[in-house]
């Protein structure tokens, strides 16, 4: 006769989280910039198995981008310097959020700015319409020439945008944090300003040049790394944040598959976002959310809280 654990289907497993005042079907959410605006890809993957999206970063006015190209492989993983091209956050509310409205899964707008009125301005016309679950707050991004990873680079600065647009913000708020700076000195500002949830972390200052013209592989000098390569960095970056702030961490980095998801929620994190694996199969964040369902039955651990307190 078989015993309970050996009877139990992946169907048992519970993967619920609760990230703040916001409950999600599942701990596995689409990372900015990878996923579009979500709605481009809902006739590839079902967006409501995801536990959440979280759209390209939206700025107050329309972002062209970068010069092409803006991706380069590498050993590993990817570098990009997209420049945050985006549409504007009020072309997103009129052409976009209607039909992500149609989804359970919960939408979150990651919010970017030159300046924190301009961060704020995001904010403001997001508040005045529903769809929204969250904001992240992108305080990273290494691929513009100014804004973004400059208020992630210290205490003071962190503390400044964050608590701007806690003052304005009535939804969820995450700070996305770069990995090129004290993090845990960042994360405890950004905790201390108002933040509900940190994401941890954004790409890693990188560079490519091709050896026979010294001329760099991306349309600017340099760009973010991402990808498998830079998985056992983030994870420690991860360990490092959650003993050093009490509200919740979504690890970000170099997640492929189920067993990688684990390792980031066994390191401190609530949740994880899949970023680059999109890039190779847009169906990345789906087969993460099945094979941590079939990895966690083999476990026999039913609950992600429990897998939380198996580690802690």
């Amino acid at each position: 006769m078989s015993s309970p654990a050996s009877a139990r289907r992946p169907t048992d497993v519970d993967l619920s989280v609760r990230i703040g005042s916001l409950l999600f079907s599942n701990p596995v959410i689409a990372a900015s910039g990878t996923f579009g605006y979500g709605i481009e890809f809902a006739h590839l993957v079902d967006l409501n198995a995801l536990g959440g999206i979280v759209v390209k970063g939206l700025s107050a006015k329309p972002i062209e981008g970068a010069a092409a190209p803006r991706l380069c492989e590498t050993a590993g993983g990817m570098l990009n310097a997209v420049g945050l091209q985006n549409i504007g956050v009020r072309a997103f509310v009129a052409e976009k959020l209607p039909e992500l409205r149609k989804y359970r899964t919960h939408i979150i707008a990651n919010v970017f700015g030159h300046t924190i009125a301009e961060y704020c301005e995001v904010i403001d016309v997001l508040e005045s319409t529903a769809g929204i679950a969250a904001y992240e707050l992108n305080i990273s991004c290494p691929n513009v020439d100014c804004g973004g990873a400059e208020f992630g680079s210290t205490p003071d600065r962190a503390t400044e945008v964050v608590s701007e647009v806690r003052s304005k913000a009535s939804r969820s708020l995450w700070v996305k944090l770069t990995p090129n700076a004290d993090v845990q000195a960042i994360a405890r500002a950004a905790e201390r300003a108002g933040a509900d949830a940190l994401t941890v972390a954004n790409t890693y200052p990188a560079m490519s040049l091709d050896p026979r013209t010294a001329q760099s592989r991306l349309g600017r000098i340099s760009g973010g790394l991402s990808g498998p390569a830079i998985k056992p960095l983030t994870l420690k970056l991860v360990y490092d944040t959650s003993r050093a702030i009490s509200i919740p961490i979504i690890g970000l980095g170099g997640i492929q598959n189920g067993l990688d998801a684990i390792e980031y929620l066994r390191a401190g994190a609530i949740a994880v976002q899949v970023g680059t694996a999109h890039f190779t199969d847009p169906r990345a964040s789906t087969r993460v959310v099945d094979g941590l369902r079939h990895h966690m039955s083999e476990l026999n651990i039913i609950t992600i809280s429990n897998l939380a307190k198996a580690i802690r």
